[in-house]
């Protein structure tokens, strides 16, 4: 009987904190086409997420990153009703460890994130830790996991990460960033860890100690030293002179406010191109 209740209060609490937030708009929702050209297997995809339970990962972690997946590629072997396959895999409240397609997070604002120096077999490890780990559940009768993201009172800066890794069960089974910290922990390949330094008159050196897995956030892959930030766009081969800019419309100018009571824009305006050569050939003057 207690179980069942705590299952029930557990089921309902994880409803209340899967609904979006009222008014989310991304500043920079993501270019899939893009994306999509440059992603390699290992590669971590941070989220900005519109949920409650997002809301409150970005308060504690003072982010603008709720959420984390990984990007397997194809290796998933599941697709969606359109045909689009599976190839990022993530640790969800409620759901414990699932695939998704890229286009889940189209909506959103998102960052890539990929481990430096990465090699073949290390990066194909990183990889299987994850697939092994599909399917794993999170067990929502365990309150004092849940509870910890209805806090509804300024928490001190200093606890804030403990308060994520707060919990008698699993974190890997609820917190994303966990889940991808124990990946990348199997091959020893550094996020953020604790650097102890010696020194002494001789000699001058860091060691570096692995944080426990529990403690990790989704921002942590953002501040690595040790991962990189890659930009669609600028991977694909910008060029800021082929952009596309919006010109003024009639309406706007009409409706922006007077200067010195004649209506002037607040920038001259250049002319249009026959008409700026019209004008150098009235004054007799090569453009």
């Amino acid at each position: 009987m207690g179980d069942r209740f705590l299952g029930f209060l557990g089921q309902r609490i994880v409803r209340y904190l899967d609904q979006p937030s009222p008014g989310y708009e991304p500043f920079t929702p993501s270019d899939l086409k893009s994306l999509i050209r440059v992603l390699l297997p290992g590669d971590v995809m941070l989220v900005e997420g519109n949920s409650r339970i997002s809301g409150v990962i970005k308060y504690l972690t003072q982010s603008t990153w709720s959420h984390s997946a990984l990007y397997v590629g194809d290796r998933i072997g599941v697709k969606t009703e359109t045909g689009e396959p599976h190839v990022l895999i993530e640790a969800i409240l409620g759901d414990g460890v699932i695939s998704a397609p890229l286009s889940k997070y189209a909506p959103f604002h998102t960052r890539l994130c990929r481990p430096i120096g990465l090699t073949a077999r290390d990066r194909a490890r990183v990889v299987n830790y994850l697939l092994e780990r599909l399917g794993y559940e999170y067990d929502v009768k365990n309150i004092v996991d849940l509870i910890r993201y209805l806090v509804p009172v300024p928490v001190p800066t200093r606890w804030r990460r403990r308060l994520i890794a707060l919990g008698s069960g699993d974190p890997t089974k609820a917190i994303c960033s966990s889940l991808i910290a124990q990946a990348f922990e199997t091959v020893r390949y550094p996020i953020l860890p604790k650097i102890q330094r010696i020194e002494n008159r001789r000699t001058r050196r860091e060691i570096l100690h692995i944080r426990h897995h529990s403690l990790y956030m989704p921002r942590d892959f953002d501040i690595s030293p040790y991962f990189s930030i890659v930009k669609p766009t600028i991977e694909a081969g910008f060029n800021y002179k082929k952009v596309r800019w919006a010109r003024p419309s009639v309406d706007a100018d009409a409706a922006a406010p007077a200067a010195n009571g004649a209506g002037a824009p607040l920038a001259p305006e250049l002319p249009e191109r026959a008409d700026h050569e019209e004008r150098i050939a009235a004054l007799g003057t090569q453009p």
